[in-house]
């Protein structure tokens, strides 16, 4: 049979031929463009979508997020007292339901104690201010003239003072008044929040303790879905780094109010136990008994108790300088992580984020150098 004309023309290498195979070639090429684009157009869409919701949550739990944190460091670094106490009490609720009644303890037997102190001595401060002397400043002791570099202007103004009369006096301080009055106000305004928010974090660590595995399991299942079992390892150190700074700050906190309490009860300063309960409010808010020392010294001094008021002085920048050096040696006890990277993360945390950077800052340093060194280590591995 005659081969076909028409089947000729079709050949392999003939213009036909090519001619299908480039158009069949530019379909194939347009439709999986076209298939990429919608994919890209799609994915880009789902971040931006995704990336709205993210903030829209945040937006919305912004006013929960301090206390949450909090109520997270807390419940962290507490979890084995609260599992022991558990044990004994044999219940979950029992137990988380004691671990939150101590920390509403912790923060309203030192208010409870100022208040008490000031109703207890209230009559005696009325008739300090009720008193026509108590705008009568008396004259600079010797002691300041001899004060180095400050002491000859400090006991000039000190001076000028005490020879004002009491409207002179008055006068000029009204002005420092309406700034106290002002200052007053604002602390109290921060006191009110500050209280808010303690008893926020207290409500929200009592929900955590009781559904602590479950937050944990599911922390873990979000690491290691994000890295792995290195995520999750990231954050079995997250943990253990945020109990060995609880561990270093209460500890510390506890040594120098003790001591701040010893040198007060034994120098004469009145008031003792009281100053001691403020000096362990500054201690855990890392702020340091001297704030308590050094004013206590300076009244022992101002009251001719000169040897005590000095050796009440050294004693302070003794006990306030302790938690420079026990403080990381501690966490590093309970976290295996060089020392100087503890110091600078609770220093750095403390002067970038506050008192809760003391926890951020340890364990954003931690992570990010254990998860370095395995990624370096890793690279050193595989050559």
């Amino acid at each position: 049979m005659p081969n076909d004309p028409r089947a000729s023309g079709r050949t392999a290498g003939s213009p036909i031929v090519n001619s299908q195979a480039t158009w069949d070639s530019k379909n194939v090429t347009n439709t999986t463009a076209n298939l990429q684009g919608r994919e890209l157009t799609r994915s880009i869409l789902q971040i931006i979508v995704l990336a709205a919701l993210i903030g829209g949550s945040f937006w919305v739990f912004r006013p929960y997020l301090l206390s949450t944190i909090w109520a997270t460091m807390i419940v962290v670094a507490t979890w084995p007292l609260m599992i022991k106490l558990q044990q004994k009490v044999r219940r979950r609720v029992v137990a988380a339901t004691l671990m939150s009644v101590v920390m509403l303890l912790i923060f309203v037997v030192p208010l409870v104690s100022a208040i008490q102190t000031l109703a207890e001595n209230g009559e005696t401060v009325a008739r300090w201010v009720r008193s026509p002397d108590a705008l009568v400043i008396p004259q600079p002791p010797d002691w300041v003239r001899n004060v180095p570099l400050v002491g000859a202007r400090v006991a000039e103004k000190w001076a000028n003072l005490a020879s004002a009369g009491r409207e002179e006096l008055a006068s000029r301080l009204a002005p420092y008044a309406t700034q106290g009055a002002q200052w007053l106000a604002k602390a109290l305004g921060s006191a009110a929040v500050f209280t808010l928010q303690f008893l926020l974090t207290t409500v929200i660590a009592a929900i955590m303790y009781v559904g602590g595995e479950s937050a944990g399991n599911a922390v873990l299942r979000f690491g290691r879905r994000l890295a792995g079992e290195r995520g999750a390892s990231a954050v079995a150190l997250a943990g253990q780094t945020i109990r060995a700074v609880a561990l270093g700050v209460v500890v510390t906190a506890l040594v120098q109010t003790a001591l701040a309490g010893l040198g007060l009860y034994v120098s004469g300063v009145p008031f003792a136990a009281f100053w001691t309960g403020v000096a362990l409010l500054l201690c855990i808010a890392q702020i340091g008994p001297i704030i308590v020392l050094i004013p206590a010294a300076l009244w022992l001094i101002w009251h001719d108790a000169k040897g005590w008021g000095i050796a009440l002085f050294v004693w302070a920048l003794v006990v306030g300088a302790l938690d420079n050096v026990m403080r990381p040696l501690l966490i590093r006890r309970g976290a295996e992580l060089p020392l100087l990277l503890i110091f600078a993360g609770v220093t750095g945390g403390l002067l970038a984020f506050g008192i809760i950077g003391l926890f951020v800052g340890p364990v954003v340093l931690a992570v990010t150098y254990t998860l370095l060194k395995e990624w370096v280590n890793e690279a050193e591995a595989v050559r």
